[in-house]
């Protein structure tokens, strides 16, 4: 078997691991976004530590399965995490077994606040659908060189997009402005430091497969 045959064979199991990897990152950061946390006394929702990631597997997707699919993957994530946050308030609504005895601490945990829950989830869905946009135009317009740097660089475009929608969508009207700036600051930098950690990220799929596609 050739190289370029062997790698093609790879292209769906190497498709599998970073999609799947790129919802659950998804899933566990909308969850974890419900928690505003205080970290070297700065409020931060606490999906922001997992969150950045989505951003490179995102461009992971987007080497593996192009433009297109990439686009209907950040969809598709939306629409379930969406899901997920109605399960969860079915879910916390269902009378508890008494033995059980936990019914009040899932609902206050699980049962999902909806307006955090929409602007995450807005705020998902249209700054990876521009970070998809970037990506592309860097590596069709730019050079397909320097893989950091097209993920520097859509990066660096998509998160400020996603931090405004978020902390203006979450939390405008409900907290102090001087809170919301906060959040929009302090996670703006914790996910740029992110963003910068897992940037090799991109490495782990051969840019033969990364071929400008739409």
């Amino acid at each position: 078997m050739s190289k370029e045959n062997s790698l093609a064979h790879q292209i769906p199991k190497i498709a599998v691991i970073v999609v799947a990897a790129y919802i659950a990152a998804q899933m566990l950061s909308d969850i974890a976004s419900l928690k505003i946390g205080v970290i070297a006394g700065y409020a931060v929702d606490m999906g922001t530590f997992i969150y950045p990631i989505t951003f490179t597997l995102r461009d992971l997707v987007h080497k593996v399965l192009g433009k297109k699919n990439t686009r209907i993957l950040i969809i598709s994530a939306g629409v379930i995490n969406l899901f997920m946050a109605a399960y969860l308030m079915w879910a916390a609504s269902v009378p508890s077994d008494d033995f059980w005895g936990l019914g009040s601490e899932f609902s206050a945990i699980l049962a999902p606040v909806w307006r955090i829950v929409l602007a995450s989830i807005v705020a998902e869905v249209v700054s990876e659908l521009v970070d998809t946009e970037v990506y592309h135009l860097f590596v069709t317009k730019v050079t397909t060189k320097h893989q950091w740097a097209r993920v520097l660089v859509s990066n660096s475009v998509s998160v400020p997009i996603d931090n405004i929608i978020f902390a203006i969508g979450a939390f405008a009207f409900n907290l102090p402005w001087s809170v919301v700036w906060e959040i929009f600051f302090f996670n703006l930098i914790v996910k740029y430091g992110i963003t910068v950690l897992s940037m090799p990220l991109i490495y782990l799929v051969p840019d033969k497969f990364g071929n400008p596609r739409e």
